[in-house]
């Protein structure tokens, strides 16, 4: 079931990652570097490990089979020399180390960039944080949910009568471990053409600033502060979530030419000529009224039914999916978009499958997530390191590993 980096395939097949994060945000960067085929070894604290490990409804911690897939997972007491020593002598051959602690821990530890570039000049030091390494709030714990209202996109999340809500992912980590990883591959990039390395500073809280479009623009040019609106987006309509006699359905058709072709739909061809709804501004400022008559359309037929005439009409059209959805979607399943691992602890488990796709050298999802606690610490630490069985039982005795 298991490969290592020697059978691994894929873009990054070659290159080594040390992750010493925990939870999503560096687990989920070093995850992205492990689908393209990256060898990912992932350092955990002796006798607890990375908290992910229990997370999830009670009994049932199934987002570390995703967080950990692709990795070998090693323990070492970052907190002793020994444990120091042992990342130490891994960096050395690493291309990159991801770590996402507050920052200065790594710094008190000894394995701060500086420590680490005097082991390795090459090294790239992949940093994510709630608030980036400098400025007054750097120190802060920050975690996604902080992140998120920051950033700004909690305050315009839910619906305008109550409080704001949440996406219910942890949006603020993996945007921040995706823009990282972009981060890294650029800092690769230049390493390729000068022999440096150097340190990717991802805040979470600026990742979430980078997908908020023109907020602060509005603002500052028109003074204009963006609201919650609910399940649409102010003076863009068609664009909404309306009711069908079996659930739920999205249409967009704010464009003009893709209105008309939602009025033939309809068999309201006359719409389009309406004032009120004849062009993209008199239809957002009639949103509601709109929304209402689309409504009113909908509601009276099956999802099926509204998705097939609409498919025929060339509107764009979903479902608004939920997990059963997505197994046997014919669209999922030609794309492979989930796969099925064989899993210790579930048997198999479903879950989805490396993207992006790439034509000539794709990445892959090889093995989910180990269970056991350390479970290629002997592996790691005699094959890299060139440890004896002595060393590494001297080791665990003290607690090192």
């Amino acid at each position: 079931m298991e490969k290592t980096m020697e059978t691994a395939q894929g873009p990054l097949a070659g290159l080594r990652v040390l992750e010493l994060g925990q939870l999503i945000a560096g687990p989920f960067c070093a995850q992205l570097f492990g689908d393209m085929g990256a060898d990912v070894i992932k350092v955990e604290a002796p006798g607890q490990g990375d908290p992910m490990r229990t997370w999830g409804r009670t009994g049932y911690p199934l987002l570390w089979s995703v967080c950990a897939r692709n990795k070998r997972c090693i323990t070492a007491n970052l907190r002793e020399k020994e444990g120091q020593d042992i990342v130490r002598q891994l960096v050395r051959q690493a291309d990159f180390v991801v770590e996402n602690f507050r920052p200065g821990t790594m710094e008190k530890w000894g394995l701060g960039y500086e420590d680490l570039k005097k082991e390795n000049p090459a090294i790239i030091m992949i940093r994510i944080s709630g608030y980036g390494q400098t400025g007054p709030y750097s120190k802060r714990p920050g975690y996604a949910s902080v992140g998120e209202a920051m950033g700004g996109v909690r305050y315009l999340m839910g619906e305008p009568d109550r409080k704001p809500s949440r996406a219910g992912i942890s949006l603020g980590d993996t945007l921040a471990g995706t823009f990282a990883t972009m981060g890294a591959l650029a800092a690769l990039h230049h390493r390729e053409k000068t022999g440096e390395g150097q340190v990717v500073d991802a805040a979470i809280y600026e990742s979430i600033l980078a997908i908020t479009e023109s907020l602060v623009p509005e603002y500052t040019v028109e003074n204009y502060t963006r609201e919650r609106s609910g399940s649409y987006l102010p003076a863009i309509a068609p664009s909404n979530i309306y009711d069908c006699s079996d659930g739920m359905v999205i249409l967009a058709a704010n464009q003009n030419t893709v209105f008309t072709r939602l009025c033939e739909a309809m068999g309201r061809p006359g719409l389009k000529d309406d004032p009120r709804y004849a062009t993209h501004v008199a239809r957002g400022e009639n949103q509601a009224e709109l929304d209402n008559l689309i409504n009113d359309w909908t509601r009276t037929r099956t999802i099926d039914e509204v998705e097939a005439v609409m498919i025929e009409h060339a509107v764009p059209v979903g479902k608004v999916y939920r997990a059963r959805d997505m197994l046997d979607d014919p669209h999922y399943v030609a794309r492979e978009a989930l796969v099925d691992l064989p899993s210790e602890r579930w048997g198999t488990i479903k879950m989805q499958n490396a993207f992006p796709k790439l034509s000539a050298t794709p990445g892959s999802v090889r093995w989910s997530g180990p269970e056991r606690l350390g479970e290629h610490t002997e592996q790691v630490l005699t094959d890299l390191l060139d440890l004896t069985p002595e060393q590494i039982g001297k080791l665990r005795s003290s607690g090192i590993v």
